[in-house]
């Protein structure tokens, strides 16, 4: 079951001309068009399912700086600027607070990863500090478990992902973007080398570019069109209590549980550092660019292979774009939450923090996340089809830094010049050999 997603009206009619088409109702997607809308562009927006009802509203809410890959941290911290004023901005209730996040450490080797991550964030001046001692016991507080230090990060923040995201989509829509939610696009014609018109279920719209930012679907999307994305899926689990007493104001995360406090009075909870992994017929196809990825996380990937084996294997062929699509057949994909892993999460938390003793789950859900070779997106024009744009891999850390993204993904579109440098998110980065970022 996955968490309640505030609702976005749809449009009734496609529009027969647009300058943009983005695909995908997720914070990439939804603030894409929201900022192509602030700039005079026309833009319809099509979700196959409804609005952040995928992995959007299923992530922790963190909107964080510190543990970043370095090459996002220019970008997050643009994001953070837009999320700092958006309530205002849309005036919307987003639920962003800056709260602060924390990373707690009980090994000299979370301590020394703490410290290098310090030293590449230091050039963009940023408030992250290695805490201990009397300090670290108040983003701690009476903890039974030993910790070593703290990486925390005052400024960061954090937002309630099924509220925010679709109030950005309504101040999307208040601005233009007409939104067609149950709307599956199934591919794209050309014309001259160019993007001409997308085909969706329920016509076509002509346009000039089109930005694919589908999630944990944009590889296969693309893949029906000839373009090869190097896109693997994980499945976290989360869930949520019921209101609890404010033990924790600070967004904290441990080797073993994660937790925020959010605005009904209730916490989001999940492990943090184990996951789903199933296996498909890419698992083998993209094996030498996931292996050095693999080597790094494979302590805490749940390997399983069953049905979706069989379903991702049906849905790879292409279909003519008159018959129904994949996308069709699967609304919104929602996983099965893995119980063990919340299990030992709720148990983790509760031996760290007994003042939680109390604490009762209130709903248990699972999302599918986007991962790329490098655990960084992929926002980019793509390199073998003029107007077509991605914004995808995100890899679990896309809801912070979505109104950032969006901007970009916008500005690539526009052609004017971005607001951060792009050269870390563009596509054929995969080409040669791909490390992920082996810090935190």
């Amino acid at each position: 079951m996955s968490p309640p997603v505030d609702l976005v009206p749809s449009d009734a009619a496609l529009p027969k001309r647009v300058d943009v088409v983005v695909i995908g109702g997720g914070v990439a997607g939804v603030s894409t068009a929201w900022h192509l809308a602030k700039a005079g562009k026309r833009v319809a927006l099509v979700e196959k399912g409804q609005v952040a009802a995928e992995q959007s509203s299923r992530n922790w809410g963190y909107c964080r700086q510190q543990g970043r890959d370095p090459s996002e941290i220019p970008l997050i911290m643009e994001s953070l600027k837009i999320w700092r004023g958006l309530n205002e901005e849309i005036d919307e209730e987003t639920g962003y607070r800056t709260a602060g996040v924390a990373y707690l450490g009980d090994r000299d080797s979370d301590v020394a990863r703490y410290e290098e991550w310090i030293d590449h964030a230091k050039q963009y001046q940023l408030d992250t500090q290695l805490v201990t001692g009397s300090e670290l016991d108040k983003l701690a507080p009476d903890s039974q478990r030993k910790w070593k230090a703290a990486l925390y990060t005052p400024s960061d923040g954090k937002a309630e992902p099924a509220k925010a995201v679709p109030a950005l989509a309504r101040a999307a829509r208040a601005l233009g973007v007409t939104i067609h939610q149950n709307c599956a696009a199934r591919g794209f014609e050309t014309k001259g080398g160019q993007i001409s018109f997308l085909v969706t279920e329920l016509g076509s719209i002509k346009c000039d570019a089109i930005v694919v930012a589908s999630g944990a679907w944009s590889r296969l999307f693309l893949r029906h069109h000839g373009i090869d994305m190097p896109q693997q899926v994980s499945i976290s689990s989360v869930m949520r209590s019921k209101p609890f007493e404010e033990v924790i104001s600070t967004s904290l995360s441990g080797p073993d549980f994660a937790i925020r406090r959010r605005m009904d009075g209730a916490y989001t909870i999940a492990h943090g550092n184990m996951w789903n992994y199933d296996i498909v017929p890419d698992s083998f196809r993209l094996m030498k660019k996931f292996w050095a990825a693999y080597q790094t996380e494979k302590s805490g990937i749940r390997m399983r292979f069953g049905k979706r084996f069989f379903q991702a294997l049906r849905h790879e062929k292409a279909k003519p774009l008159d018959q129904q699509s994949a996308f069709e057949e699967v609304r919104i994909w929602n996983p099965q939450p893995d119980p063990d892993i919340l299990r030992q999460a709720e148990r983790n938390l509760k031996a760290a923090f007994p003042a939680f003793k109390g604490l009762e789950i209130e709903q248990r859900w699972a999302g599918a996340i986007d991962v790329t070779p490098d655990a960084v997106p992929v926002i980019s024009e793509v390199p073998s089809q003029q107007g077509l744009f991605v914004s995808t891999g995100y890899s679990g850390h896309g809801f912070g830094i979505g109104p950032g993204a969006g901007k970009l993904t916008a500005e690539l579109v526009r052609g004017v010049t971005p607001c951060v440098d792009p050269t870390p998110f563009r596509f054929d980065r995969f080409d040669g050999a791909v490390a992920p970022y082996s810090g935190i």
